[in-house]
């Protein structure tokens, strides 16, 4: 899909809702993508997770900040129309990438990913965020991705958790009131309160979503095999979090209200290749 195709209701789409699905955006990269997630579970990184438990029919796996070591993965930043994409859907003269994310439901996998927003995790914010999830493998709605409409809006931030415990990412409660975050939504519980957006979607095809979209997932079972590129915009900026964040780029020497380094953020190509 080349750039001049991203409708302009798509972009209004991002901007109102958080979240906006585009079709068949990326299927000439999905042997290349799929080829650089099978090196990066044969090769993985300190950042590694197994999210599932011992009893687990399917394993739940991730992995990120790999672009840099997975060849497939630096291919498809820099050399596809990714970059040109996002700063289209963002409004944005510059894009940056911030990391990559490998997400795995094998399956069986029974784990549900919790509802969250990204951004609370990160240490940076703006207007000008986007995250693209690539979808590898066709996916049902049973175990799609899910977004609460218009929630990069709210006012309040929704609490970071620790995905095991459940309890508050940077230390605290499970309320989030100590640090200024409201309590982590329940769409399931309350389908009056809150409209889920979720689509049925097909390899190549992926869902951008803004950094503060609350989001989520039902375990699956199929294989789901997903990329996500997470970049930001002109007007993101470096704000101090209360803890380590994830990814927690330690070391970055960094200050509230600068700019991403972008000896380690560059800068992605903007025009379509």
């Amino acid at each position: 899909m080349a750039t001049e195709a991203i409708a302009a209701e798509v972009v209004g789409a991002l901007a109102a809702d958080g979240v906006a699905c585009l079709r068949g955006l990326f299927s000439d990269w999905v042997d290349v993508l799929a080829a650089g997630i099978a090196r990066n579970e044969a090769e993985p990184s300190e950042f590694f997770n197994e999210n599932g438990t011992a009893g687990d029919p399917g394993r739940f796996w991730d992995d990120y900040c790999n672009w840099n070591r997975i060849p497939e993965f630096e291919r498809f930043a820099f050399e596809s129309d990714v970059g040109a994409v996002a700063a289209e859907l963002m409004g944005s003269e510059t894009v940056q990438l911030f990391h990559d994310h490998v997400l795995v439901k094998e399956p069986g996998a029974r784990l549900h990913t919790p509802w969250h927003a990204d951004g609370p995790y990160y240490f940076v914010e703006g207007r000008q965020t986007v995250s693209l999830w690539i979808p590898l493998d066709p996916v049902p709605v049973e175990s799609t991705l899910r977004f609460i409409r218009g929630s990069h809006l709210w006012d309040t931030a929704v609490m970071p958790v620790n995905w095991t415990t459940g309890y508050g990412f940077y230390g605290g409660n499970d309320t989030g009131a100590d640090e200024g975050f409201q309590p982590l939504p329940d769409p399931d519980a309350e389908p009056d309160r809150y409209e889920v957006l979720e689509w049925t979607m097909e390899p190549g095809d992926a869902v951008a979503f803004h950094f503060g979209t609350v989001h989520g997932a039902r375990g699956s079972s199929d294989l789901r095999r997903a990329f996500s590129l997470r970049v930001v915009g002109d007007d993101a900026r470096y704000v101090q979090r209360q803890g380590r964040t994830s990814p927690p780029f330690d070391g970055h020497d960094m200050g509230t209200g600068q700019r991403l380094r972008e000896d380690w953020f560059p800068f992605l190509p903007v025009s379509q290749a």
